[in-house]
């Protein structure tokens, strides 16, 4: 961890001006002051020493949720991901659901009834007939937009993007996996489990893998140890509620750092700061960006300096 704390340091001071070359925004554009996402914020090619960075630096990221979907765009759409890295710095949360004939694909819902103009059961569809399907926003208005597989996704996100895969009770971890690798993606997703069961088996899986997993105290972390999970790869989710303090320090000094949840509209997202997060799951990320960029008392956003 040592190494890994002085290489956050060193990336700290190499990207000290990384957000100095910013071009004002505008009230229904990129989040004011945003810089353009390529170059200067770059999705991390190292996703553990990029957390560690983020926590030396008291900063915090934020995490798009279901993509970050708006009027006009779906939840779980390309299109959606543009527009929201257009508006702000942020890593993606997606859901990964399976199809009838074993296809990988971005779905919610165990129906498509709430995100796409038809309806029925995802589990009893082609892969074919799913993708066929036109998205809808969150109005119900049809968009002229069709639902992508993970596949797509992932060599859509290549060189733009990290992706969270949230993985739905119907697909396996040795399915997503494989779909991972087969992309060769695994520096540049995180999976989420809900358990430390859970992420135990994704790390045997994939032992460099990311993974996101409820903690809910510090011997979650001995369990984990035991089992041979490499710590500096574990972000501890921490629900929608403030965390406890105590707890983010603990998780702190043992190299874990913590992640939770702002949901529905408004609220004091620099709190996730102060608290300890390093990053913030949030329905609107521009917002969210913009109250860390005024909270972290630094001269541009503070996340980006450990992006390279």
């Amino acid at each position: 961890m040592k190494r890994a704390l002085m290489a956050a340091a060193l990336v700290l001071a190499a990207c000290g001006d990384i957000a100095s070359n910013r071009e004002p925004g505008s009230a229904d554009g990129p989040w004011n002051g945003a810089p353009e996402l390529t170059p200067h914020f770059p999705p991390p090619t190292n996703l553990p020493a990029f957390f560690d960075c983020v926590r030396a630096s008291g900063g915090a990221i934020v995490s798009a949720h279901r993509g970050g979907p708006a009027r006009g765009y779906a939840e779980n759409a390309v299109a959606t991901f543009e527009r929201t890295l257009s508006q702000a710095p942020a890593f993606l949360e997606v859901d990964v659901n399976q199809t009838r004939d074993g296809a990988l694909v971005l779905m919610h819902d165990d129906t498509v009834d709430r995100t796409t103009e038809g309806a029925g059961a995802l589990s009893a569809m082609t892969l074919q007939a799913f993708q066929a399907l036109r998205l809808q926003d969150e109005d119900g208005t049809t968009l002229d937009q069709h639902p992508p597989t993970l596949r797509q996704a992932l060599d859509w996100a290549d060189g733009r993007a990290i992706l969270e895969l949230d993985i739905k009770r119907s697909v396996s971890y040795e399915d997503a996996v494989r779909e991972v690798e087969e992309a060769g993606a695994m520096d540049r997703v995180v999976f989420i489990t809900y358990n430390i069961d859970g992420a135990a088996r994704l790390a045997r899986l994939a032992p460099g893998a990311m993974i996101y997993t409820t903690i809910s105290g510090a011997r979650d972390l001995d369990v984990l140890e035991r089992r041979r999970v490499n710590l500096n790869h574990i972000v501890a989710w921490l629900g929608t509620e403030a965390p406890d303090a105590r707890l983010v320090e603990a998780l702190a000094a043992r190299g874990v750092e913590a992640r939770f949840g702002m949901f529905g509209e408004g609220g004091d997202f620099a709190n996730a700061a102060r608290v300890g997060a390093q990053i913030v799951a949030v329905d609107d990320a521009a917002e969210a960006a913009r109250d860390l960029d005024a909270a972290d008392g630094e001269e541009g956003y503070a996340a980006l300096r450990c992006a390279s």
